[in-house]
């Protein structure tokens, strides 16, 4: 299984860095094209908030495996400000800058579990997981196998 993969988010090249890295890590661990689409999409949403309301941060990837399951979690990172209202930073249309508001909401719609972490003048912390089914865990696996 993969290490963890670090990207350090200081602009929008570190966007495409991230999304990129979360793309290649999902077909690793064998998500469909669509499901790596929507941890690709997660991931910028997540990354865009914190270009554009801290300036810089880190992202990092991870296999998760479990006994009955396999996921790719994302764990992003800031030391900003914090959230000042989290209940209303997650839900729809509610921004502070001048986007649509989807950013935090639109990303928990697309993974499996999602948590934010957030204190003021200590930052935040966004934590999210796409999951497969043993299924899939067991023909990763076997891939592996034959590939050694």
């Amino acid at each position: 299984m993969s290490d963890d993969v670090r990207v350090q988010i200081a602009g929008e090249g570190d966007l495409v860095r991230a999304r990129a890295q979360g793309r290649a890590l999902a077909d690793e661990l064998g998500f469909s094209r669509t499901e790596a689409t929507l941890i690709a999409t997660a991931i910028s949403e997540i990354v865009r908030n914190i270009i554009v309301h801290v300036g810089q941060g880190e992202m990092v990837l991870r296999p998760h495996v479990e006994e009955h399951r396999l996921g790719l979690t994302v764990v992003a990172r800031d030391a900003g400000r914090g959230i000042g209202d989290l209940e209303a930073a997650l839900r729809d249309g509610v921004t502070s800058h001048g986007g649509l508001g989807l950013g935090l909401p639109g990303a928990k719609r697309l993974m499996d579990e999602f948590t934010v972490i957030s204190a003021r003048g200590e930052g935040t912390i966004v934590t999210m997981t796409k999951w497969r089914g043993r299924d899939e865990l067991e023909r990763l696996r076997e891939r592996r196998r034959r590939r050694a």
